[in-house]
């Protein structure tokens, strides 16, 4: 069922956002050389129980995951680009890193992400960083009164084949709101013109993630991570935005 928020509503979320991106922020600052996933899972942990937020990633327990995830942030390195199991794994100079982080402050969600190198970074991993970024801000661009989830789509899609990326549909952005993921589906590829009509009070969450060389991915033993089949890298950036009557409202907004 998809819901559309008041603006009273909206407000209302804005500090899950706030937190949300504070929480991006610690852990990609905390995320140096010989730094453990753990660690990093640890201080998005304690972040939580001084704000009394609640995680929206502890319990969860999709179809698709093989049991409770049972930490708080997804923590995807290298050639893991999406649902990175924390592990007892010390960052190494030049390790990419995405990290996605959701949680619930007084009944309402916020979900965003960000990838960032450790160390050296590869230049071609800046610019697969960079074509995510690029890619979200034209999906938010696009999250308009008037259009449709497939000009979402079909923004971010633009961007990555102008970087001569393939994109993988089975996993893109989601609605937010009580819950972390509900309708609409948001895929990061589409047809313009078609889909779900964009109202203001759609607050979803806009992901694009990309793999160097390929767009298959598949499951590790961990029954969660997703990797690349080829072994490339992966970048991935998500914001919580909110469609309005003006222009949509970026909810986890960084810095």
């Amino acid at each position: 069922m998809i819901e559309l928020r008041t603006p009273a509503e909206i407000e209302e979320m804005r500090p899950a956002g706030r937190f949300v991106a504070s929480v991006l922020e610690a852990t990609s600052k905390a995320a140096s050389v010989g730094v453990n996933l753990l660690e990093l899972d640890a201080l998005a942990h304690e972040m939580i129980r001084k704000a009394g937020a609640e995680s929206c990633y502890i319990d969860y327990h999709p179809s698709f995951g093989a049991s409770p995830f049972g930490k708080v942030i997804c923590t995807s390195v290298n050639d893991a680009v999406l649902h990175g199991l924390p592990h007892d794994y010390r960052l190494k100079d030049g390790d990419l890193l995405s990290l996605d982080f959701a949680a619930s402050v007084d009944g309402w969600v916020a979900d965003s992400a960000v990838s960032v190198v450790v160390g050296t970074p590869r230049d071609e991993d800046l610019r697969l960083i960079d074509t995510t970024r690029r890619a979200l801000d034209a999906g938010i661009a696009a999250a308009r009164p008037g259009n449709r989830i497939g000009d979402i789509s079909r923004a971010i899609a633009d961007v990555a084949k102008a970087e001569g990326l393939s994109i993988n549909t089975d996993f893109g952005g989601h609605g937010v709101g009580r819950t972390m993921h509900g309708d609409p589906h948001i895929p990061n590829s589409g047809r313009p013109g078609r889909g779900l009509p964009l109202k203001p009070g759609l607050v979803v969450a806009i992901e694009p993630w990309f793999l160097h060389s390929t767009d298959r991915i598949f499951t590790d033993p961990d029954g969660w991570t997703l990797r690349s089949v080829d072994g490339s890298r992966g970048a991935h950036s998500e914001h919580t935005v909110a469609i309005t009557e003006g222009d949509p409202i970026v909810l986890t907004q960084r810095g």
